[in-house]
């Protein structure tokens, strides 16, 4: 991903570092249709950034347009590289994010979860990018442990194969001091880093199974599917049904469960099975909108993970009944 050259271009705009050299500058001018091209092509790319780095669609779309008015507001001069400017300014914008968002979370009434995609193509377009374990809601949960240079910098490197060089100038940091985040990265994270090695098939299976014994009232069933040291988080943000803390053990989640079916579930949704972050999972409707969203992890041919998202704040992304395949 080399970039060629840098320049002082960036030194001239106040929203970027004096640091950061990023990109080459010709004295021919941009139109501003030429702006508005370079950054549609580059959405996937920037939208894949944001969304990993952030955990949430819709604020990774509100800096995607904070990103596109500073691209917009440049200088009135041809850059060569599009692409790094744009990602330098959404990688920045998406850092500061996480710093104020941070204090946010730790006042987050119960479990905090990442906002769920519905990721298969025929519904939600905008996801072009590649698929992989990196979208996983275990991904996403696991890098809040990290401070948002470390997440950065692991994202760049690890998911979007930059180099060191490059992420220097992106994170306004030696490369050195970017071997380093990644290093304390990957060590924070090391131990809990769910590879996923269940296919697909094995996936919708456990759900299928899952789904059944719940629905049938069959506590043998369920511990049967779910590792000994599973847990199940669920996110209701306060604004909709779901548990404050999460459920340890196998018979503690099928208890869990079981009663929660009874107490806290409406009797009338409609369920329809969806790829959600990349993985198998359900889309439960009430009245013809979502009401929750359902995904698992697997590990050595059990559930090892379940995450449920009631929050409808971080449901507004996710198809309505009407148009989501039965």
């Amino acid at each position: 991903m080399a970039n060629g050259p840098q320049s002082d271009f960036a030194k001239n705009n106040g929203w970027l570092a004096p640091a950061a050299e990023v990109a080459t500058v010709n004295s021919s001018v941009v139109t501003q249709r030429e702006r508005l091209d370079s950054f549609n092509q580059n959405r996937p790319l920037l939208f894949a950034i944001a969304y990993r780095m952030l955990g949430s669609a819709a604020d990774a779309e509100d800096i995607l347009q904070e990103t596109y008015i500073r691209w917009q507001q440049t200088s009135e001069l041809d850059v060569d590289s599009p692409r790094a400017l744009l990602v330098t300014i959404l990688t920045r914008l998406a850092i500061n994010h996480l710093q104020s968002a941070r204090v946010k979370r730790e006042e987050y009434f119960g479990n905090w979860l990442p906002e769920p995609l519905v990721t298969a193509p025929r519904q939600n377009p905008s996801m072009a990018f590649e698929l992989d374990e990196s979208l996983s809601l275990a991904f996403l949960l696991l890098l809040e442990r990290l401070t948002p240079t470390e997440r950065a910098t692991l994202l760049l490197r690890e998911v979007f194969d930059y180099e060191y060089s490059e992420i220097a100038g992106i994170i306004d940091q030696s490369e050195t001091n970017c071997r380093q985040l990644l290093r304390r990265a990957r060590q924070n994270i090391k131990e809990d880093r769910v590879r996923f090695d269940a296919t697909q098939e094995q996936r919708e299976e456990l759900l299928r199974r899952f789904s059944e014994a719940s629905s049938k009232g069959n506590l043998e069933g369920l511990v049967a599917l779910l590792s000994k040291d599973a847990v199940f988080y669920s996110d209701g943000g306060g604004k909709a049904p779901a548990l404050p803390r999460p459920i340890l053990g196998a018979e503690n989640i099928a208890r869990g469960v079981l009663e929660g079916l009874r107490k806290l579930v409406p009797k009338n949704l409609l369920r329809r099975p969806a790829e959600i972050n990349g993985q198998s999972g359900v889309v439960s409707y009430l009245d013809g909108r979502p009401f929750s969203v359902f995904t698992l992890d697997v590990r050595d041919g059990l559930i090892s993970r379940i995450y449920v998202v009631t929050n409808p704040e971080k449901l507004r992304g996710i198809p309505l009944l009407e148009s989501f395949p039965s």
